[in-house]
């Protein structure tokens, strides 16, 4: 079973009586109910949102992740669980014991499921991708050659329209807001998978920024990024060049985790996907798999 996403933009009170989180919003005598252990990820984009403790507690139990929001409305904070898996302290030690040919091997195969990822999502929007293709077939163990590197620069040059004249910055132009926004709750995702398979987010294969306490996240999340471009891309087509955050931009990036994907030749929903791909990476680093298992664009 999938697990919600909720997103709360406005004043309210959120509480728990009997294992449901309790929601009240501010002006209003109504009160709504959500059952706990259905939720996988909550947004909460308001300054004047008052969420108890009960409520934070019950929610790690869960393994859901909290996102909080600035006064721009971007994501700027993730709150998850500490214990997260039966296995843990196990699963600690062979992802701190990984050899550094394993980690090479493993972000070959990231990089190679990126690739292949946006090399599908241009085809799919009728531009050329035979660049992205051989770039794919060629990454090295470790990417030596900077294949994504070399990807990036044709892959973003032409995915969106000219008129654009788009160029991949966080701080940028739009339709980077939109971007931004959405990788921020990719990143929500994968990290709570993460923590789901007994994992260290903070402890990457590839990514070792020592400010960055999600660099595992960031590896995994990689291809898995064309679908948020993809979502990008119909949102840019439609809207054109007035690209602000809007609500209902809001609402359609929110969807991210109910994407449909195929992973290993079946249908599945973005957020079940990536718990494949967490569970894959874990038995990686305990030597009773040799590949992580991702998606395909299609």
């Amino acid at each position: 079973m999938i697990k919600r996403t909720l997103y709360f933009g406005n004043p309210a009170y959120l509480h728990t009586k009997n294992e449901q989180l309790v929601i009240e919003l501010v002006g209003s005598a109504e009160k709504k109910t959500a059952a706990i252990e259905d939720i996988g990820l909550i947004i909460l984009d308001h300054q004047q949102i008052t969420i108890s403790q009960a409520v934070l507690a019950k929610l790690l139990e869960n393994n859901a992740a909290v996102i909080t929001c600035n006064t721009t409305h971007h994501p700027t904070g993730l709150l998850l669980n500490l214990d997260g898996h039966t296995l843990q302290s196990q699963r600690f030690k062979a992802q701190i014991e990984a050899t550094l040919p394993l980690k090479k091997q493993l972000w070959q195969q990231t990089i190679k499921a990126k690739l292949s990822n946006q090399a599908s999502l241009l085809a799919k929007k009728r531009i050329s991708n035979q660049l992205l293709l051989n770039l794919a077939a060629n990454v090295r163990s470790g990417d030596t050659d900077n294949c994504e590197a070399q990807a990036a620069v044709y892959y973003w040059k032409h995915l969106f329209p000219e008129f654009l004249h788009f160029r991949r910055d966080r701080e940028g132009a739009p339709p980077n807001n939109l971007l931004n926004y959405g990788y921020a709750i990719l990143r929500a995702v994968v990290a709570r998978s993460l923590v789901g398979s007994g994992l260290l987010p903070t402890l990457g294969i590839f990514h070792r920024n020592q400010y960055n306490a999600y660099c595992l996240a960031d590896d995994i999340m990689e291809p898995y990024r064309p679908f948020v471009d993809s979502l990008v891309y119909d949102i840019v087509t439609m809207h054109g060049q007035y690209l602000e955050l809007s609500p209902k931009m809001k609402q359609q990036l929110l969807g991210i985790p109910a994407m449909d994907v195929l992973i290993n030749g079946e249908k599945s929903p973005l957020m079940n996907a990536v718990q494949r791909s967490t569970a894959s990476l874990a038995k990686c680093f305990e030597g009773k798999e040799r590949t992580i298992l991702y998606p395909a664009f299609s």
